[in-house]
C-alpha cells in the first residue's frame, strides 16, 4: 500500500442504512443476486409481491455497497448498479451509503475486488456459521487518497480494463473460429466418403448398438468395486482410460449394466449443456449408465476411431434436429439408424491419420488459448494491485 495514503475504517466513509418497506402484493419487484468472488450484483428475478413470502424487505439504491450476511466471506458483496435501483433484498443483506464527498464509489468498487480487502472479510469467517455483521464491515479499512487521485486511478483502471475486455473478445472469436474449423473438417471428411462409391449402411445393420444401466444406489454392495462405470459427463470426444465411479460384480449382475469391451465407442444420448452427442472410446472394458449408447467393435468392417470421428461429424446436425422438438434427447434407435460410409479399412485408417493430425493442431491452438485466457484473467488483479500501491 502507498505509505502516503491514509488507511481509514469504512465507518469513516460509508453509513449503514437499515430501512425496510412492506411488500405490496399488487406490485412487481426486482430482486438482487450477489455473485460470489466479488463479481458484482446482478438481477436475480422479478416477482409479483404476492409471491414474496417475507413482506419486510430493504430497497436498494444505485451506488450503495451491498454485503451478503453469509456469503460475504466468499466475495458476496458489490456496488449496486444503476439498473438495480429500487431492487429489493432481505434482512440477510446489509446496505451501506457511500459518502462520495470523501470516497468515489468506483474507487471502492475496485478496492473490494482486491485480495487485501478480501482477506479482511475472510478473517471474520472462522466458524461454521461465519456470518458478517454490519459492525464488521464498518471496521474494514480502505486506502483514502485525495478524491482527484481516486478519480484518476479509476479512469486509468477503467481504460486498462476496457483493453482487457477487448482482448478477451478477440480470444473468444478466435476460439469460435478454431471450433468451426474442426467441425468443418469433420463434415468434409464425412461428405467426401458419402459421395464416393463406398458401401453405405446403417450402424444398427453392421454392428451391435446398445445401452448401459445403473445399479441401485440403495444397495451399497453394488458400488465401489473394481468395474469402471462411465457417465455421459466423462465423454469428451477422446479416449477413456479411467472412471469416476466403479461398480461391483454384484452390481453388474443385478442391473441392466453391461460390460463393454475395449474399443467400444460411446455416445451420450442426453446430458447437460454440450454433453448430448459427445463421444468416447473405451481403452479397457467398462460399464456405463443408461444415458450412454454403446457401439460395439466390428473390427472386420469398422475401425473404432473411424466410427468415433464419423459420429463427431454429426454432432451439430443431430443436436439441431432435436433442439426444441418432441424428441429433445436421443435414443438407441436413432443411433442404430445413423448412416455411415464403410470404405475399406485402409481408407478408414488414412482418414484417421489425417483427422488425428488436424486434431493435434486444434488441441495445440486450444492450449494456447487457455494459456492466454489465464493470462488475461490475471491482468486485472495485477492492475488493481498496482493501483492501490500508487503505482499506476
Amino acid at each position: 500500500m502507498n505509505n502516503g495514503w491514509p488507511i481509514v475504517p469504512l465507518a469513516t466513509v460509508v453509513r449503514h442504512r437499515k430501512e425496510f418497506v412492506t411488500i405490496d402484493d399488487t406490485h412487481t419487484y426486482k430482486r438482487c443476486r450477489v455473485q460470489l468472488h466479488a463479481k458484482g450484483i446482478v438481477l436475480r428475478d422479478m416477482l409479483p409481491g404476492a409471491e414474496i413470502k417475507t413482506k419486510d424487505q430493504q430497497v436498494c439504491r444505485a451506488g450503495e455497497f451491498l454485503v451478503a450476511e453469509i456469503d460475504a466471506k466468499v466475495g458476496g458483496f458489490g456496488i449496486v448498479p444503476q439498473d438495480l435501483e429500487g431492487a429489493i433484498v432481505s434482512s440477510h443483506y446489509f446496505l451501506f451509503v457511500v459518502d462520495e464527498v470523501q470516497l468515489d464509489r468506483r474507487f471502492l468498487d475496485y478496492w473490494i475486488r482486491t485480495p487485501a480487502f478480501r482477506e479482511q472479510v475472510t478473517a471474520r469467517g472462522t466458524t461454521n456459521y461465519a456470518a458478517i455483521r454490519p459492525a464488521h464491515v464498518l471496521a474494514y479499512t480502505v486506502p483514502l487518497p485525495p478524491l482527484p487521485e481516486q478519480r484518476r486511478i479509476v479512469a486509468k483502471v477503467e481504460e486498462l480494463a476496457a483493453k482487457i475486455e477487448e482482448a478477451k473478445a478477440c480470444r473468444s472469436r478466435s476460439q469460435d473460429e478454431v471450433g468451426g474449423m474442426a467441425a468443418a473438417a469433420l463434415r468434409s471428411f464425412r461428405n467426401q466418403l458419402l459421395v464416393g462409391n463406398q458401401r453405405v449402411a446403417q450402424l444398427g445393420e453392421i454392428t451391435t448398438v446398445t445401452a448401459g444401466g445403473t445399479p441401485s444406489r440403495d444397495d451399497l454392495s453394488y458400488w465401489n468395486g473394481n468395474i469402471p462405470w462411465i457417465k455421459t459427463g466423462e465423454l469428451l470426444d477422446g479416449d477413456i482410460s479411467s472412471a469416476e465411479e466403479h461398480i461391483t460384480e454384484a452390481g453388474l449382475a443385478n442391473s441392466s449394466a453391461k460390460l463393454f469391451p475395449s474399443d467400444t465407442i460411446l455416445i451420450a444420448l442426453y446430458g447437460q449443456g454440450q454433453t448430448r452427442g459427445r463421444t468416447g472410446r473405451l481403452l479397457s472394458p467398462a460399464t456405463t449408465n443408461q444415458a450412454c449408447c454403446a457401439i460395439l467393435p466390428t473390427p472386420s468392417l469398422l475401425e473404432p476411431r473411424y466410427t468415433q470421428y464419423w459420429l463427431r461429424s454429426l454432432y451439430h446436425e443431430l443436436r439441431e434436429q432435436c433442439h426444441g422438438g418432441a424428441q429433445p434427447n436421443w435414443n438407441g434407435q436413432m443411433v442404430k439408424s445413423l448412416t455411415i460410409s464403410v470404405p475399406p479399412l485402409q481408407i478408414q485408417r488414412d482418414a484417421i491419420a489425417y483427422l488425428d493430425e488436424l486434431q493435434a493442431k486444434v488441441d495445440c491452438l486450444k492450449a494456447l488459448q487457455a494459456q492466454t485466457r489465464a493470462e488475461l484473467d490475471a491482468l486485472l488483479p495485477s492492475i488493481l494491485d498496482k493501483a492501490f500501491k500508487g503505482e499506476l
